[in-house]
C-alpha cells in the first residue's frame, strides 16, 4: 500500500510527471475537463452540462472508462467556500477524505486543505493564482516554523517548438513523485470553481513567452 495515496495507490507515480490538463467544450466553453498522461492517454475526466456548470454544487471526478474516483461536495452556507471529498461516489454513511477552504473570506486568499485518513492527519495550502494557472500545492510541516514541501503545480502549458504559452483551456499539472493525482486532478476542479477564469488584467489566448515561464511571484 502506498502510503501517500489519498484517493488511489494507482495515480501514485515513482517518478515526476506532468499531466495535461484540457478544459473541454462538449456543450458549453468550459463544461468539462480531460487529463491525459505524459504519453497521450485518457487519465481522468469529468462531465458538466450546461451554461450554469460552473455553479454546480456536487463534482465527480472519473476515470478513462467512467468510474468515479471522487465526488466533491460544497458546504453550505460557506463563506470561506468549504469543499469535502469523498471516495468513489458518496454515501450517506461516508464521511469525507478531506475538506478545503479559503483562508480568509476578503480579498484574495490562500485555499487550506485538511487530509483525514486513518490516524493520519495532513495540511495543505494553495497558493498563486489559479485563474491565471499558475499555483502550488504545498505540504505543510507538523509546526507552523516547518519548512513546507512543493507537491504539485499548475502552470501554463508552453509549445516547446513555437515557445509560445497556450490559452487557460490547455495547462499542465506537475506531480511530485509519490503524490495522488487523483487528489490533485480533485484539488483542480475545487478550484476552478472556486476561481473559474478571472483573468486578473490577464489577456488569454496564446501568447510568446521568454525561455522560462516563472510565475513565483503571482499573488492568490
Amino acid at each position: 500500500m502506498n502510503n501517500n495515496a489519498i484517493v488511489d495507490e494507482k495515480y501514485c507515480f515513482e517518478e515526476e510527471t506532468h499531466l495535461t490538463v484540457h478544459k473541454t467544450s462538449l456543450f458549453f466553453p468550459g463544461d468539462g475537463f480531460i487529463a491525459y498522461d505524459p504519453h497521450g492517454a485518457v487519465l481522468f475526466r469529468f462531465d458538466s452540462y450546461g451554461p450554469d456548470s460552473h455553479q454546480k454544487d456536487e463534482l465527480v471526478l472519473m476515470d478513462a472508462q467512467g468510474k468515479c474516483l471522487l465526488t466533491l461536495s460544497r458546504k453550505k452556507p460557506s463563506l470561506r467556500q468549504r469543499w469535502e471529498g469523498f471516495t468513489g461516489e458518496k454515501r450517506e454513511d461516508q464521511g469525507p477524505i478531506f475538506s478545503t477552504h479559503r483562508s480568509s473570506i476578503i480579498g484574495r486568499s490562500d485555499v487550506m486543505v485538511e487530509v483525514y485518513g486513518g490516524n493520519t492527519y495532513e495540511e495543505y495550502q494553495i497558493e498563486g493564482s489559479y485563474s491565471q494557472r499558475c499555483c502550488t500545492i504545498f505540504k505543510c510541516g507538523p509546526t507552523e516554523s516547518s519548512s513546507r514541501e512543493a507537491k504539485a503545480e499548475i502552470k501554463r502549458k508552453v509549445n516547446p517548438t513555437t515557445n509560445v504559452m497556450l490559452g487557460k483551456d490547455v495547462f499542465w499539472l506537475y506531480l511530485k513523485p509519490g503524490f495522488d493525482g487523483a487528489f490533485a486532478m480533485g484539488l483542480v476542479l475545487i478550484l476552478d470553481q472556486m476561481y473559474g477564469d478571472d483573468d486578473d488584467g490577464e489577456v488569454d489566448g496564446d501568447v510568446e513567452v521568454g525561455p522560462a515561464l516563472d510565475c513565483s511571484s503571482v499573488s492568490a
